[in-house]
């Protein structure tokens, strides 16, 4: 089968020679750590996300449409010392970030948040000039060229890059995670238009790519919800973010795409209703060590109305062979009723060593070919 054919199969719980094998990436730590132990370099380099067939994934597609501030904000260095840098960067936000472990630019801590570039909904109106969805610089170059290849592709294709749009993640970066939470109940009328101007971004810079080629499906990038529940209540999503979301996927749906995967860590499970309600038919990567992210419990509660992808725990491939083969064999079931890609619940952190990582990729082609 090709890769399309078995992304098809697996979104319709049709019959297929093996689920799509899919991973999204390692930590550059994780890398090299990977190399320093004699992992070949050409095994891990590439794409992750497009598909290394040096790891025997599935590729797939993803049309470089940019949803993203045009122009980006100036990279400025504020202060720096020997431990730390203090810098804004490309979506105008001011981060402390430690130098120490860090590998090609990534840090082994999450960054301290010092300053966003909205508070106010005057910061938000001089914002929303770099949103202008007409700027030609959204479509790269050579796009008619690219759609005359992708006509024959045999493999899924993707409306923009992943962790290119999200309602609440845009609002998120635009005020910051704190400021965001306030403003729900202080300035309302600043959140509906940050709700909006995301949806009306991805419609109107997509309207032309649609109208040309159909899609395989648009991911929502929301990072919603942290350990045990999501950063928001049912009501105030329900309030602020339904109404766009549904706008923006009956017009995705409507013309030219054909499915809609949402993407969040933490518990969301409340918010999921809300979702499906609104047309999103797939829900990953299922982190594990978030409450009630089991894909098993979640498939037994939500049926085949909801497709699964990822739910393999991190902290289990990092614990040595019998860990994971337990791991991979509690989802074997679902692997089988169809509806599910297993994979790694986020990007692989460096206390995976090179052993683990390559014993995982083995035993996760036998679940996937129904060997395991």
């Amino acid at each position: 089968m090709t890769p399309l054919q078995r992304f098809d199969a697996m979104m319709t719980y049709g019959a297929a020679d093996r689920p799509p094998s899919w991973e999204l990436g390692a930590w550059p730590q994780a890398r090299q750590r990977w190399l320093d132990e004699g992992l070949p370099p050409e095994r891990v380099d590439g794409d992750w996300f497009s598909g290394l067939p040096t790891l025997g994934m599935d590729p797939r597609i993803f049309a470089p449409l940019d949803f993203k501030l045009r122009p980006p904000f100036e990279h400025q260095v504020i202060e720096e010392d020997d431990q730390y840098v203090v810098a804004r960067n490309a979506r105008g936000i001011v981060t402390r970030a430690l130098k120490a472990g860090a590998v090609g630019g990534s840090r082994m801590s999450m960054d301290q948040y010092l300053e966003f570039p909205v508070e106010t909904m005057d910061d938000f109106r001089e914002l929303r000039r770099r949103l202008d969805p007409t700027d030609p610089g959204r479509y790269p170059a050579d796009w008619d060229e690219r759609v005359a290849a992708w006509r024959r592709r045999d493999c899924p294709l993707v409306l923009g890059r992943n962790c290119s749009a999200g309602l609440y993640w845009n609002a998120r970066e635009f005020m910051g995670t704190e400021h965001l939470s306030v403003a729900f109940f202080e300035q309302p009328k600043l959140v509906e238009a940050m709700m909006e101007s995301t949806a009306e971004m991805v419609i109107e810079v997509s309207r032309r790519a649609r109208a040309e080629i159909t899609f395989d499906y648009f991911v929502l990038n929301e990072d919603i919800a942290f350990k045990s529940a999501p950063l928001l209540s049912p009501a105030l999503f329900e309030r602020f973010i339904l109404p766009p979301m549904r706008r923006l996927i009956d017009e995705l749906k409507r013309h030219g795409v054909r499915y809609i995967a949402l993407d969040t860590d933490g518990n969301c499970e409340p918010l999921l209703p809300l979702w499906m309600d609104a047309g999103v038919d797939v829900l990953w990567p299922l982190e594990q060590a978030a409450q009630g992210m089991d894909p098993v419990r979640l498939r037994r509660l939500y049926g085949r109305g909801l497709v699964l992808w990822g739910g393999v725990d991190k902290r289990n491939v990092a614990a040595g062979p019998e860990a994971i083969d337990r791991e991979l064999a509690r989802l074997a079931p679902l692997v089988e009723d169809g509806g599910f890609v297993p994979h790694l619940d986020h990007t692989f952190p460096p206390d995976i060593s090179r052993a683990n990582f390559e014993h995982y990729l083995d035993r996760k082609q036998a679940l996937l070919e129904g060997r395991l």
